[in-house]
């Protein structure tokens, strides 16, 4: 059925995959970490543009085509040899284009847009966090990072859709250069609260291939595994598959709309100048869902989709 009621074992899931969204804060910390200081730029600024194909809701009409702006600033300061400190701040502009929209019937979408049926178009996501990174020694890293955001709807108050999460964790580097690290998330969310274990690594195969958790803020998302084949450099490809997990207020009274898929992609890198990476992404979407406060799922049709992500360190 394209509308159907949650299991426990749908509940359980997504669970594991907002704490897998984590993995990046522990291992970008510890691989940081690992790079020469000779260059070390203390400040980021980065820009994603993501774009997908229309995809039809709930096996009807209703058919969904989004755009998503992504911005972000970070900056990490070293304060000696074994501690440092990171503060970063983002804002995603998310654009929703329906199309047909079918409020009754068998496949309508009628959930997805709460008691009154008001249409909602986009929702601003800002996001704030501090990190302290504590090296040990050449093997052993520990990281703590709490963060606070904001997701809603344009239907929807600030007010009413804080979030906020904390990321403990330890990173062991092996002689080789292979990094492993696990963590625990404590997520407090918009209607629930979890607390959760995962896992990150990085396996620096040979001097060209890695196995590692994707990084970019492209529409691969964090969760999932990338393998890339590095030629100089300057260039570099991977290809992955992970999970991606949006969550966020479409109406003050607590209704809550969270988007679940999977997408398997390719992706082109390049080291412009040491200050400046570009990473462009093709891909597709799958087995894709939007859950309606913890009561009904509909189903996502596949489609393609397409990602600039630019990064600039100084």
């Amino acid at each position: 059925m394209a509308n159907r009621e949650l299991s426990p074992s749908s509940a359980k899931l997504r669970l594991l995959k907002s704490a897998v969204l984590l993995l990046p804060l522990m291992s970008c910390a510890a691989i940081a970490a690992d790079k020469p200081s000779q260059e070390y730029k203390p400040f980021r600024l980065s820009v994603a543009q993501i774009s997908t194909q229309s995809a039809e809701v709930a096996n009807g009409n209703t058919e969904l085509q989004r755009d998503s702006l992504l911005l972000s600033a970070g900056m990490n300061v070293p304060l000696n040899q074994q501690w440092s400190l990171g503060f970063r701040v983002g804002y995603d502009r998310l654009d929703y284009d329906w199309r047909n929209i079918t409020l009754t019937g068998a496949n309508n979408v009628a959930p997805l847009f709460g008691t009154d049926g008001q249409n909602w178009d986009h929702i601003n996501r800002y996001r704030a966090g501090v990190s302290l990174n504590y090296r040990m020694d050449k093997h052993w890293a520990f990281f703590l990072a709490p963060q606070i955001q904001y997701a809603y709807a344009d239907t929807a108050s600030a007010s009413e859709a804080q979030s906020y999460d904390i990321v403990a964790s330890a990173m062991y580097a092996f002689d080789s250069g292979n990094m492993i690290g696990f963590g625990v998330a404590y997520l407090n969310d918009i209607d629930e609260v979890r607390t959760v274990p995962y896992l990150a690594m990085r396996w620096q195969i040979d001097e060209h291939w890695a196995l590692a958790n994707p990084f970019q803020a492209g529409f691969s998302g964090p969760a999932g595994l990338e393998l890339s084949y590095r030629f100089n450099s300057d260039w570099n490809v991977g290809f992955g598959s992970s999970r991606r997990t949006e969550r966020f207020l479409i109406e003050d009274d607590g209704t809550v709309v969270e988007t679940n898929e999977w997408v398997s992609y390719l992706r082109g890198g390049w080291q412009a100048t040491p200050a400046l990476t570009v990473n462009l992404y093709a891909g597709y979407y799958f087995d894709g869902e939007l859950e309606v406060t913890d009561q009904a799922a509909l189903e996502m049709d596949s489609q393609g989709a397409a990602a600039l992500d630019i990064e600039f360190k100084f």
